[in-house]
């Protein structure tokens, strides 16, 4: 299978990158490295992958580069991901997250693509939970630009399945983890505590650490995407995670059970900030359903994987 992976030099796109090449796949990245890392590829360009430093803004280098490579296949990734970032600037958002995902349904469209997978989020398009765990049917209330932007990318994927038959689907993720997540980066609270830990540095909690999320693994998240290819008649949205809520402060639990001197790693309190939910958790069930897909890897197995990459 030909593949076009944007954003594929990032955390997951380039974890799907590695399973696609070891598929025996033919696979083409697109990434403007802004946050992608060359070497996130290194084995993969190793072994055939080629990288085409673009952005996913321009459409038509995106027209051009899926002409030339003639995908079966495009695994959307590429995106501005930063909440803060978002609510400072939401119109750059919207380039990105938007125009971004409409001028690659458009090459997609114009090359007759045979499937186009979208990345988006659960918990940020849900916004505060009324139920957990929340299922796709759950009304979308985003509170912070990047929610609201990545609603209206899969409103556009949807369109484009009616209107012109381009097969996309929309993956809504958890808060995604595990190797090559940035521990030095803005967003993956994961990451962020794993390396303060390595460094001997104290976590930064900001509000009072109650808050929930639903934390899916890296490799659960690229299995969800095999799956989502395998079943071309799937449509529409599928939430990505674990059907389960985490504390911060159970982070911070689990990590020191980890450690031989968890006492060291006491967190420290910062104010709440702007536009975070507070509660979430995906229902899971259409995907378990419908594309035969379910979480692996409970949260502290993938804890002392994502800490033995790091070290």
């Amino acid at each position: 299978m030909r593949a076009i992976v944007t954003g594929g030099a990032g955390f997951i796109g380039s974890n799907l990158v590695d399973a696609l090449i070891e598929r025996g796949d033919e696979v083409t990245v697109v990434d403007n490295l802004a946050t992608g890392k060359r070497e996130n590829l290194a084995g993969a360009l190793e072994r055939g992958a080629e990288l085409v430093e673009e952005s996913i803004t321009d459409a038509a280098a995106m027209v051009k580069l899926a002409e030339r490579v003639k995908p079966e296949a495009i695994f959307h990734f590429g995106a501005q991901i930063d909440v803060r970032k978002s609510a400072a600037d939401p119109a750059w958002d919207a380039s990105v997250n938007v125009v971004g995902t409409i001028n690659m349904l458009e090459a997609a469209r114009i090359t007759e693509v045979q499937r186009f997978i979208n990345s988006s989020t659960g918990g940020a398009i849900y916004g505060e939970a009324q139920q957990i765990p929340a299922p796709e049917t759950h009304p979308a209330v985003p509170e912070a630009p990047y929610g609201l932007s990545k609603f209206c990318a899969e409103h556009y994927c949807d369109f484009h399945r009616r209107f012109h038959g381009v097969p996309a689907v929309s993956l809504r993720y958890g808060n995604v983890y595990g190797p090559r997540q940035d521990p030095l980066g803005e967003a993956g609270v994961i990451a962020i505590f794993c390396g303060k830990l390595l460094s001997g540095e104290k976590p930064t909690i900001f509000g009072d650490g109650t808050q929930t999320r639903d934390y899916v693994y890296v490799s659960d998240v690229v299995a969800a995407n095999l799956a989502a290819l395998d079943h071309a008649e799937a449509v529409g949205p599928y939430n990505v995670g674990t059907d389960r809520e985490s504390s911060v402060l159970d982070l911070v639990e689990s990590l020191r059970k980890l450690t031989g001197d968890g006492a060291s790693f006491e967190p420290e309190f910062a104010p709440a900030r702007k536009g975070e939910v507070q509660h979430i958790a995906l229902d899971t069930t259409r995907a378990r359903e419908e594309l035969g897909w379910q979480a692996q890897v409970g949260l502290d197995d993938g804890l002392e994987r994502t800490l033995a990459s790091l070290r």
